[in-house]
């Protein structure tokens, strides 16, 4: 692979990065990574580059309008120090800080809400939800589409699923 920068030299270093869906890969030689500021050295021992110092970027400069005094209950740690080290104390932090950490966890992972798969053992209500919410984007992707026979099923089963919440 040859460089992304320089064009010229054989690429070494690949780094990728997927941010709010867009994915994007980019391979370097040695002496344009070094001329980067990106090397083994520099990612894990210079502080400007550390993983961390670069998660709490993500935070923002200014801190919420909670102190440095509100601190987990489980960990004692604090808004300030999560956002200092880009570093979640514990599970009860996400709780704890929620709406501090939320627009950071949004600008992150490009959605506060999972999208992905869900468990088998989990909550019937859960999958049913996620079932109407498939349903209901084939609905609008079959609209666009101009696949009105098809609408016309999906809407027949969206509104039979709905129907059966308010039974049950």
């Amino acid at each position: 692979m040859i460089c992304g920068i320089c064009g010229k030299n054989q690429a070494t270093s690949h780094f990728t990065s997927i941010v709010n869906g867009n994915y994007k890969e980019l391979w370097l030689c040695p002496e344009c990574a070094k001329n980067k500021g990106i090397g083994i050295g520099n990612l894990f021992t210079h502080t400007a580059t550390d993983f961390s110092s670069f998660l709490g970027s993500f935070f923002g400069d200014g801190l919420p309008s909670r102190t440095s005094a509100t601190r987990c209950k489980s960990c004692g740690s604090s808004f300030a120090d999560i956002a200092r080290s880009g570093k979640v104390g514990c599970a009860d932090c996400y709780t704890n800080f929620y709406d501090e950490l939320l627009p950071s966890i949004q600008k992150i992972h490009g959605n506060i809400r999972h999208t992905g798969k869900i468990a088998s053992c989990a909550n019937p209500q859960l999958k049913a939800e996620k079932e109407l919410e498939k349903i209901k984007t084939e609905l609008d992707n079959a609209v666009k589409e101009q696949n009105f026979e098809l609408a016309a099923k999906l809407r027949d089963k969206i509104k039979e699923m709905e129907g059966g919440k308010d039974n049950g």
